[in-house]
């Protein structure tokens, strides 16, 4: 005899069944960022919120960043280098296709290569390119490219996000509507708000565990601590609210990754604009900074000092901070010195994140104190990279360079800080000529002094990288070699 299916079985199933629904949908994730992208090709804008969501999800390059800072294969599953280290030959992945179903071979590389290099790119990391003499395509999955020189770093190179492989055919619509060849491929955007991934059914690599992802933008610190107490989101990656952090330590539900990155954050100064072309004036404004103050007060204590560009967990770092140790009365001498006794007036423009926005109000009271008055203007991300980064319209601004080892930007004049130093560029192109690990070593201490000699720019701290998470997620990075949110490892715990 069937027996009725009682009030308490049928709540029994379905509890069951919620159960069973609940744990088929851990596969998804909403993380949450604090910049958004002012579009998607990493290979035509400097910021690096594009890489931030983008990087190893949607776009790939022959290379690619570990967790800890090395370089592996990517699009390029091995390669050769010729013994005089001018050419390197590419063997690429087999069945590799873009999200549109076309297949990516040694014409796209070639493509995504020579327009990186191209007299018009738009590249904003196009000096990477300019040692490639030229790009060959052998046979379908073979490319060789050929250096004018040899460059001890081109592997590391082809790693950045500038350097990823696009297909030709999108890049009518690659700001909108990205195409990449990577685990993930791009779903929506909606601007202000949110950006969605997919699971590549036909990805080449391994599959991730997760199908679909969503990044969040809140750029606020106080809603970014109630979305994630509310569980309104299962991540923040580089959580801008660092004095909320013992609170989630304390909590079981979440998990703090304390994790470090490649970002310099500077104190930039105009070196084409009066006053800043005056190198006492540069170190008057270093000596009055109190990087320490800056440290506690912005980041509640996150964050190493620096005292030159380079990031201290690197082994070739040098500590230079008492070459601008805080000392506001050799900043008023050295200003007196320059023509200044009674200091003077400039800009001070400030991009989104909290340690410009908390870091830029301390600041403008050290200068205050020396005699140097700001006058402080807050701009959104596309508003700094226009007038800040392409415009050079500004005195002193406050950002974090994110790219990994990447002190060959002062030897760029037309950079936005406009340093421009025969003797450094010299050493830089050397460097670049330069294979034995030894000789190279010396020559990036050499750079670091050469800069924080010069007082090129005031240094303040390496950034951190705190990530708070669900205690259930796995697979996050905790470190940023290069500014990205890798979720090709992500998964939840069983």
């Amino acid at each position: 005899m069937t027996r009725p299916m009682t009030r308490f079985s049928l709540s029994l199933a379905a509890l069951l069944l919620g159960s069973a629904a609940a744990m088929a949908q851990q596969d998804d994730l909403i993380i949450a960022l604090q910049l958004e992208p002012p579009h998607l090709d990493p290979t035509s804008a400097a910021a690096g919120a594009i890489d931030s969501v983008l990087y190893a999800n949607v776009f790939e390059g022959l290379t690619k960043f570990a967790e800890d800072g090395s370089i592996h294969p990517g699009l390029a599953q091995n390669w050769d280098i010729s013994e005089d280290g001018t050419s390197y030959t590419f063997h690429l992945q087999e069945g590799v296709t873009f999200h549109d179903g076309t297949t990516m071979d040694a014409e796209d590389v070639k493509f995504s290569l020579d327009r990186a290099r191209a007299e018009d790119s738009q590249n904003a990391q196009k000096a990477l390119f300019t040692g490639i003499d030229e790009v060959t395509v052998i046979d379908p999955l073979t490319v060789q490219v050929t250096l004018k020189a040899p460059d001890g770093a081109f592997l590391f190179n082809m790693a950045w996000g500038d350097a990823v492989i696009v297909a030709p055919e999108s890049i009518e619509t690659i700001k909108s509507q990205p195409v990449g060849t990577g685990p993930f491929s791009f779903t929506s955007w909606t601007q202000g708000d949110s950006i969605s991934l997919t699971r590549n059914p036909d990805y080449w690599g391994e599959a991730p565990a997760l199908s679909k992802a969503t990044f969040r933008f809140i750029s606020d610190p106080t809603a970014a601590f109630a979305a994630m107490m509310a569980q309104d989101i299962d991540a923040y990656a580089g959580f801008p609210a660092p004095e909320n952090l013992p609170q989630f330590e304390a909590d079981p539900r979440f998990q703090v990754l304390d994790g470090s990155t490649e970002g310099e954050t500077i104190l930039a100064m105009n070196n084409g604009l009066e006053p800043f072309d005056d190198p006492l004036v540069r170190e008057a404004v270093a000596h009055a900074i109190d990087r320490q103050a800056i440290i506690d007060g912005a980041m509640f204590g996150l964050g190493t000092p620096i005292g030159t560009h380079f990031a201290p967990h690197n082994p070739d770092y040098v500590d230079l901070t008492d070459l601008s140790d805080y000392d506001p009365e050799k900043a008023k001498t050295l200003l007196a010195d320059a023509g200044y006794p009674d200091g003077f007036t400039t800009t001070l423009k400030l991009p989104p994140p909290s340690y410009a926005r908390r870091g830029g109000e301390i600041i403008a009271a050290q200068l205050r104190e020396v005699g140097i008055q700001t006058e402080i203007t807050n701009l959104e991300w596309a508003q700094w990279l226009e007038e800040v980064f392409r415009g050079k319209d500004f005195g002193l601004t406050i950002v974090s360079h994110t790219e990994p080892m990447d002190i060959n930007i002062y030897a760029r004049p037309d950079y936005y800080f406009q340093y421009d130093n025969p003797a450094f560029q010299d050493l830089m192109e050397k460097l670049t000529a330069t294979t034995d690990p030894a000789a190279r070593s010396e020559m990036l201490k050499q750079a670091q002094t050469m800069i924080a000699e010069d007082h090129v720019n005031a240094f303040l701290f390496q950034l951190a990288f705190p990530t708070v998470a669900d205690a259930k997620l796995q697979g996050l990075w905790k470190n940023q070699p290069t500014q990205a949110t890798d979720l090709t490892a992500v998964s939840w715990k069983e």
